[in-house]
């Protein structure tokens, strides 16, 4: 029985759909091709498939090799100018000196200057003139044409007061009675050391053993690491009114900055946050950098939020200064790249937004700024649809237009969020220095000194006194100082 066309081995690749043979031989002749040739032939078919599997697979390999090593050499030529990496985290072997006038170390031009003033005095020395050249030493009507004045730490030895603890009988029961440490004197160390301690351990930021040597160096006073952390958290209850007053100034202001920073608690990583104004300095420590985050530092604020680009500020409901300072980085970044069209446009976008910085200073006419906005968004629009780096900055730009020049329309906003960041920086340090805290205790002591410490700084009050008064109230239960705090505005 003669086998019908339609039952023969199709050839490789084929399949019986009707009228989809496709070769360019019919089905009759394959049917008529000796077994052993279409075996081979189906062979090579299966090879073939094997190696085009086998290319697939190392261009896939190529593919992302090149998108690897584009990104790693987009890695390298970022730096703190071009993108949002810290200045520590930049290439020490491709920092360039300075040589302009902005980067010489020293005040700049037009810099107040400032002179050492003239102290009351605890004593003073006339000192008359020498011998005239003549050789008489006799000279009449001194007067004083210039006070050179001379600073010098008394050598102040320690306030060492022993309360020697009496006991006794009563002559009318005869019951032995001991006395008690007067109030305020219960730890053994008074308010102007515990303040001195937080002072050093917290405003300068020292460790507890620098604190140490330092007692032992100055003052001769041997104390052990446990005495000192005991002092330092001393000073820490002590300012538990001023933190809770600083949060309630900062959550009632009308604008404010926001920003956060790494912390480590034993290796733990958490996130330092800061809400900041021109009047006070807020710090928290917590867990998470989120949303829960962010509400438990703003609480019930509803003002003005000036921050940079992080997902949670921009979803802030409330009027937004978005950082053009992280926008320019980020545009000149894109003005390095090897793509011609990208660095073009990185280019333009950095010109138009430091132009728009300029205008904090020097703000615009009608006319200058309908230029700027139809050449700034014109040049958005027409980025707006590539699918590059270039695309993707100018949809931020669009999605960010309405918060990109508040600045221009509310007073006391600022076009960037440099502010925040010079309050968080000293934390900053401090986490680079100890590597974070050990306890929760520890969490706490940095959140209150840090917002004490900058607190005082934006209203130029010394913080040595406020500490001393601290302690004095903790120790004697009593309210302390907040005057300078809660009926003095910032400078």
């Amino acid at each position: 029985m003669q086998t019908s066309v339609a039952a023969q081995p199709l050839p490789p690749g084929s399949s019986r759909v009707e009228n989809a043979w496709g070769f360019p031989f019919s089905p009759e002749g394959w049917a008529a091709t000796p077994e052993h040739v279409r075996q081979h032939l189906t062979d090579l078919q299966h090879n073939n498939d094997l190696l085009r599997a086998q290319v697939d697979e190392l261009l896939t390999r190529l593919r992302t090799l090149v998108a690897l090593a584009d990104k790693s050499e987009t890695t390298l030529r970022q730096n703190s100018t071009n993108s949002s990496r810290p200045p520590s985290s930049d290439n020490p072997y491709r920092k360039k000196p300075s040589n302009d006038e902005k980067g010489k170390a020293g005040a700049k031009k037009g810099h107040p200057g400032h002179s050492q003033k003239l102290l009351t005095p605890t004593r003073s020395s006339p000192v008359p003139p020498a011998a005239c050249a003549c050789g008489n030493a006799l000279f009449a009507e001194l007067t004083t044409f210039h006070t050179h004045q001379e600073i010098e730490l008394p050598e102040v030895p320690l306030d060492v007061h022993h309360f020697q603890l009496l006991e006794g009988t009563c002559t009318c029961c005869g019951k032995r009675n001991k006395a008690r440490i007067p109030e305020g004197h219960e730890t053994g160390f008074g308010p102007r050391l515990t303040a001195f301690v937080g002072e050093v351990g917290g405003m300068m930021g020292d460790s507890r053993s620098a604190v140490k040597t330092l007692l032992a160096s100055v003052w001769k006073l041997d104390v052990s690491l446990g005495a000192i952390q005991k002092m330092i958290d001393r000073v820490s209850n002590a300012l538990v009114p001023h933190y809770a007053a600083i949060g309630c100034i900062a959550r009632t202001s009308p604008i404010n900055h926001a920003d956060e920073t790494p912390w480590y608690r034993q290796g733990t990583l958490l996130w330092l946050w800061v809400l900041a104004n021109p009047a006070v300095a807020f710090f928290m420590i917590h867990p998470h950098r989120s949303k829960e985050a962010f509400l438990a530092l703003v609480d019930t604020w509803k003002g003005i939020l000036v921050c940079d680009g992080y997902g949670v500020y921009t979803r802030w409901v409330n009027l937004r200064q978005h950082c053009l300072a992280h926008l320019i980085r980020r545009a000149k970044g894109l003005s390095e790249k090897a793509d011609p069209e990208i660095a073009a446009f990185g280019a333009r976008i950095q010109r138009e937004l430091q132009r728009l910085v300029h205008m904090a200073h020097a703000p615009p006419t009608a006319g200058q700024w309908n230029m700027f906005y139809a050449r700034f968004v014109g040049l958005l629009f027409k980025t707006v649809e590539r699918e590059d780096d270039a695309g993707r900055l100018a949809r931020t730009l669009l999605r960010e237009l309405d918060h990109l020049w508040l600045f221009l329309e509310v007073h006391g906003v600022a076009p960037t969020n440099n502010f925040a960041e010079q309050m968080i920086r000293f934390g900053v340090l401090w986490r680079k220095r100890s590597q974070g805290t050990a306890s929760e205790k520890g969490n706490r002591w940095v959140e209150r000194i840090l917002s004490v410490r900058q607190t005082c700084r934006l209203r130029k009050v010394a913080t040595y006194p406020v500490l001393v008064d601290a302690v004095e109230a903790l120790f004697l239960r009593r309210t302390p100082d907040l005057s300078w705090l809660l009926g003095k505005d910032a400078d």
